[in-house]
């Protein structure tokens, strides 16, 4: 619930404290260990299933390079407590100090982050992983139109494009972009997500060693089995 700024004397280091000892709590997954979709799944088509994986588990116990977070166009996390969207687990995971550098990075920037597009914050504060892509995905109100399957792809490779750009990022974790609160149907978001990633792989060979699909729930990665099998 709180905005950016600095904390009351003394809070900072409790609050590290506590975030300290709920990351030692926490079980952290190195994706190096994860089989790629190729082993899960050898009867896919998929033509990324080498350079790929899917995994069910909480992404903010995911140690790869750069993990994606769902956001929404101001930026600074979700201020609503428990709520259960993406964009307030990876904030209260990492703390405080990650709405506080989202806000430096917002303040330089003047304006709304536009929809289909991405920033990256480089200090993971309190998450395994080092630097977190935030990218404001399309809400679906109604009926799915083209518009929305376009605006979704855009962000995908945004964050793609961005975690390039960055330089030793060499592991992506995408969260279920939009498919939460966002409205966006959950299959034709899998195919969107399982297909914009395989052409970015083919026309960007080498720069990236694996890009991982994680899911939280049963359902989703009942999705995204359908869609590769």
């Amino acid at each position: 619930m709180r905005a950016p700024g600095p904390l009351p004397d003394g809070a900072a280091k409790v609050l590290d404290a506590l975030l300290g000892g709920e990351r030692l709590a926490r079980t952290v997954t190195d994706p190096a260990r994860l089989p790629a979709l190729a082993d899960q799944l050898p009867t896919t088509s998929y033509r990324a299933a080498d350079r790929t994986t899917l995994w069910q588990g909480d992404i903010t116990t995911l140690a790869a390079d750069a993990i994606v977070n769902a956001a929404n166009s101001a930026m600074l996390g979700c201020f609503v407590p428990l709520h259960p969207c993406i964009d307030n687990a990876i904030h209260s995971a990492a703390g405080p100090g990650l709405r506080d550098d989202c806000h430096t990075v917002m303040e330089l920037q003047g304006h709304p982050e536009p929809t289909g597009t991405a920033k990256i914050t480089v200090r993971g504060r309190r998450l395994p992983a080092p630097y977190v892509l935030h990218t404001v995905g399309p809400i679906v109100d109604g009926t799915l139109g083209p518009d929305h399957g376009q605006a979704l792809a855009s962000s995908y490779r945004a964050c793609l494009d961005l975690a390039a750009e960055t330089g030793g990022i060499r592991t992506v974790a995408f969260c279920g972009i939009s498919t939460g609160v966002f409205g966006f149907p959950k299959a034709p978001a899998a195919r969107i997500a399982l297909d914009t990633v395989a052409d970015w792989l083919d026309e960007h060979p080498c720069v990236l060693d694996r890009v991982i699909f994680n899911v939280f729930t049963d359902d989703d990665h009942a999705t995204y089995q359908h869609a590769l099998t």
